[in-house]
């Protein structure tokens, strides 16, 4: 027996004091009503109304349980409202904020396909953790080593010039070696300023003779780019966005630093809406050509 719409039918042909009225306003059929209330009345084994050719009246065992019967259907309509409330809740996402408007909003509306509402949050490595770990969000593109990736992004040196070069090689920057003027700077921005990007990047400094002010980490991508637009420096960063940027982009000759990323849930999450089936419009995101293996979303 369905208890709960026995009970329905039950509190509204007792609220309007007939069986026509009542289950017109439940919903259902009269006939329906008629054998949900009798169900109900043969599993308590008492009448709950006195039928007339016109009226429903309660019996004293009916109003006796009206009152349960009636925080029973609201309890049933509460637990409905919220479970729809929680199939439509925000799948809040952080991501690295060097991700596109753009390509944020076609990741968002692919996501409305899946029938996924995302809600993006854009933060930088570290407060992306603590916005997981505060379950402030429900998942977070976390920057990992590339052996852990999901995603893979190779870096490379952007400048203003083209000088005409395959690759930029680290050492040419030397003072000595480097045309006469100010020492040409490599600028991280926030985004790369991890350990498995920055500290290869700061022996390779080391190695070839750069000054240590020659790598710099910088306080945001607008104050790296706007110091490379105006110099002969150069922004270590994604072919998407040198592209996006406008500068010339170039491998680095003496490594390839990479910027690894791996979908990481809050511990009552599920990576299934977006590792499994946005896969490819995450990559787009952060400027990876595949996912880390070669393979493809599903």
């Amino acid at each position: 027996m369905d208890l709960v719409g026995a009970c329905r039918a039950f509190v509204s042909v007792s609220e309007y004091g007939g069986f026509t009225d009542g289950a017109a306003a439940a919903g259902m059929s009269q006939s329906v009503a008629s054998r949900r209330v009798a169900a109900l009345e043969e599993r308590f084994g008492e009448r709950l109304f006195e039928r007339t050719s016109r009226r429903a009246v309660l019996t004293p065992f009916g109003r006796d349980m009206l009152t349960a019967a009636a925080q029973l259907v609201q309890a049933a309509d509460v637990l409905l409202e919220e479970a729809e409330a929680v199939k439509h809740k925000p799948w809040r996402l952080a991501v690295p904020a060097t991700c596109s408007p753009a390509a944020l909003a076609r990741l968002v509306a692919e996501a409305r396909g899946h029938g996924v509402r995302l809600d993006v949050r854009t933060a930088g490595p570290a407060r992306r953790k603590e916005l997981l770990h505060a379950h402030q969000v429900r998942a977070a593109l976390l920057a990992v080593p590339s052996g852990e990736a999901s995603w893979a992004v190779p870096l490379g040196l952007a400048g203003v010039r083209d000088t005409g070069m395959r690759r930029i090689h680290v050492e040419t920057l030397r003072l000595g070696r480097a045309p006469h003027g100010p020492a040409r700077r490599i600028w991280i921005q926030p985004e790369d300023d991890v350990p498995h990007i920055r500290d290869p990047l700061t022996r390779l400094r080391d190695a070839v003779g750069l000054r240590p002010a020659q790598v710099v980490t910088a306080p945001d991508l607008t104050a790296a780019t706007a110091e490379v637009l105006c110099s002969e420096d150069l922004l270590l960063c994604s072919r998407a966005q040198a592209d996006e940027l406008a500068l010339t982009w170039r491998p680095i000759g003496e490594l390839t630093p990479i910027r690894g990323y791996a979908l990481t849930v809050a511990a009552d999450g599920n990576p299934l809406p977006v590792e499994a089936r946005l896969g490819d419009a995450v990559a787009l995101c952060l400027g990876a050509d595949d996912l880390a293996g070669g393979g493809t979303a599903a």
